[in-house]
């Protein structure tokens, strides 16, 4: 898991300094990502790329990882502070939210969001559809 928590470091740590190209590097070829703000999934990096291009233009998420554990089934679950403002600084959105990661060979596969379920009416996370 050391690995595996290394990478999830990097890759919240790309995500908070808007470094897409530097993510992208710890992505699959056909990694599968949530367009939480737009609905459907993001499939490759270029999608990726767009989609959080778009998405930057709008707010301004920032996520911090809390705690990583792998699970059962072989999957990456980081529980993860996001505060979303808006262009102007003012918080949309501050919760706590776990991502669950599949990675295979160093690199991530597929990231899904996972809520609580007192959390299940909130508006969905703009910071969601990155790491």
């Amino acid at each position: 898991m050391a690995d595996n928590e290394t990478l999830i470091a990097r890759v919240y740590a790309g995500f908070n300094r808007r470094d897409i190209d530097g993510v992208l590097t710890w992505m699959s070829e056909s990694v599968s990502w949530p367009r939480v703000v737009e609905g459907g999934r993001a499939v490759g990096k270029e999608e990726i790329r767009s989609y959080w291009t778009r998405q930057w233009k709008e707010v301004d998420p920032h996520v911090e990882p809390i705690e990583v554990n792998d699970d059962a089934r072989g999957r990456t679950e980081v529980r993860v502070h996001q505060v979303v403002k808006n262009l102007q600084g003012e918080v949309l959105l501050d919760k706590e939210v776990r991502h669950i990661y599949t990675i295979s060979n160093g690199l991530i596969d597929r990231m899904d969001v996972e809520e609580d379920d007192a959390d299940a009416d909130a508006s969905p996370s703009a910071a969601s559809s990155k790491p």
